[in-house]
């Protein structure tokens, strides 16, 4: 196992060193140990979890459900619904019906249409990532939990096969979203931290906040692909958090989506409307299924 200072972990998690070394000498770190005087902390490692002393009644209500393996009810609909437009979104094939039935039989249904075979596993790999950002919901975001959800949603794809591609770290080569030019590779990593810093500084944080989160990871484009997905679901991890309603983007707000994320430097009120129907949109279907929020 690797491990790292209590400098490197304070950096990456945007805390002081002294907030580290008391979290180790309590215990809350879990692997952390004493060589002499100095704290080694496993590379790994997350802060504490912090926020709320209780979990959202919607944050429980997913929990049980999940747990339980429900089937139809607020579980299952968020698997479905957030998997294939988050997926859609980024140019996914597969349908609604067949998302759903990979959720619930692990098979695709019947099909008269080639199916791309990277689509079926990024879809089973985000339901995985669903149930990591339910799991650990109120956990302080952290650089090493950004890299597990790409490494989980990206693993056993064909882009894995690339040694290159990077699956699970930072991208090694320039991309660019939409045309517009991202950060460079080589400054990611302190972009990145300070993105995280200035972020988790802010305590409890406003749905603008969490926006404004969401623009920055996507201006950065730190991963050389998945950037869309893994930051919606931080997205939807962070309302959680903080007891904001979360929210799907749908293939019907896709292009309002992303002319909120270009002009939100300017214009807030683009990308805040959009998140707001589609908040709505995600309370109604709380309202259906009896969940408070």
């Amino acid at each position: 196992m690797e491990y790292i200072s209590v400098s490197d972990f304070a950096r990456q998690c945007g805390v002081s060193e002294r907030t580290v070394r008391n979290y180790c000498a309590t215990g809350k770190i879990e692997g952390a140990f004493l060589t002499g005087k100095t704290w080694n902390i496993p590379a790994e490692a997350t802060l504490p979890k912090w926020g709320k002393a209780y979990a959202s009644p919607l944050l429980k209500t997913l929990r049980e459900q999940k747990q339980m393996r429900l089937k139809g009810g607020i579980y299952h609909r968020t698997q479905i619904d957030l998997t294939y437009n988050s997926n859609h979104i980024e140019g996914s094939r597969l349908t609604h019906d067949q998302t759903r039935y990979i959720f619930e039989t692990n098979t695709i249904g019947i099909t008269t249409e080639s199916v791309n075979v990277d689509d079926i596993i990024e879809t089973s790999n985000h339901f995985r990532c669903i149930d990591l950002i339910i799991d650990r919901a109120e956990e302080r975001l952290t650089e090493p939990f950004i890299k597990g959800l790409h490494e989980m949603l990206k693993s056993g794809t064909s882009d894995s096969r690339h040694e290159w591609f990077a699956v699970g770290e930072y991208k090694r080569l320039p991309n660019e979203v939409g045309g517009n030019e991202t950060t460079p590779p080589e400054d990611v990593r302190r972009e990145m931290q300070r993105l995280l810093r200035e972020y988790n500084a802010k305590g409890e944080k406003t749905l603008e906040d969490i926006l404004d989160l969401h623009h920055r990871f996507e201006c950065i484009h730190p991963f050389q692909d998945g950037n869309g997905r893994v930051g919606r679901l931080v997205m939807f991890k962070e309302c959680l958090a903080n007891g904001h309603v979360p929210f799907i983007i749908t293939d019907e707000l896709k292009m309002f989506y992303y002319r909120g994320l270009q002009h939100w430097p300017h214009i807030k009120g683009y990308l805040m409307d959009t998140c707001l129907t589609a908040q709505d949109n995600y309370m109604a279907l709380l309202d259906y299924f009896r969940v408070k929020y």
